[in-house]
């Protein structure tokens, strides 16, 4: 079964929240300005996830190397919607691009998409996908410059949770949560297979 692609996010009227997992230097340097500073380098991509399970996933909890420190990051919905409109699948789809379109926009474009299975609290796939969005570049500058409203360090409640989860005592609503935000423009639709 095919199972529709959705963002599930936590989100109010002019913010959506995305998470990240860094380093202690990059993570409280972030916290203290409230931005990225010079320990975050501007010529990598980045990724920034609205699932909070998913990041539990990929950070083994906050637990892998140079992701010990989960940082919730709660940026403008006009940003976030912008990046949306400029976002390429990182593979193709037959249905969306022939190849030479989709190389053509892959190789112009410095906002990536990514569709994976989201998980629960024990790291199992479930029902539904998990977006990933990659921004680089000037679009990167940007967004650390402007699209940014606050960062906050979620790392001492996800070691809470996870010594509650590791003892089969995590309340799932104790968590964030997420619904899923609204995305009406056909072509984003489209391009995004969100169809």
């Amino acid at each position: 079964m095919k199972y529709k692609k959705e963002i599930f996010a936590q989100y109010d009227r002019e913010h959506i929240r995305v998470y990240q997992a860094y380093n202690k230097q990059i993570a409280e340097q972030a916290v203290s300005l409230q931005t990225f500073g010079n320990n975050f380098s501007l010529n990598r991509m980045t990724w920034i996830k609205p699932s909070f399970l998913w990041l539990m996933y990929r950070s083994n909890w906050g637990t892998k190397k140079n992701q010990e420190y989960i940082l919730a990051l709660d940026i403008y919905r006009e940003v976030f919607d912008g990046l949306l409109e400029k976002a390429v699948l990182t593979s193709p789809d037959s249905s969306i691009y022939d190849s030479n379109q989709w190389e053509k926009a892959f190789s112009e474009t410095t906002v990536y998409c990514q569709w994976d299975n989201d998980r629960n609290i024990n790291g199992n796939a479930v029902n539904r996908f998990a977006v990933q969005i990659g921004i680089k570049s000037d679009i990167l500058k940007d967004f650390i410059n402007s699209g940014i409203y606050r960062i906050t360090d979620l790392t001492p409640s996800v070691r809470k949770w996870n010594e509650q989860r590791k003892s089969g005592k995590l309340n799932a609503k104790n968590i964030p949560t997420e619904k899923i935000y609204p995305v009406n423009n056909p072509e984003i639709i489209k391009r995004l297979d969100m169809i």
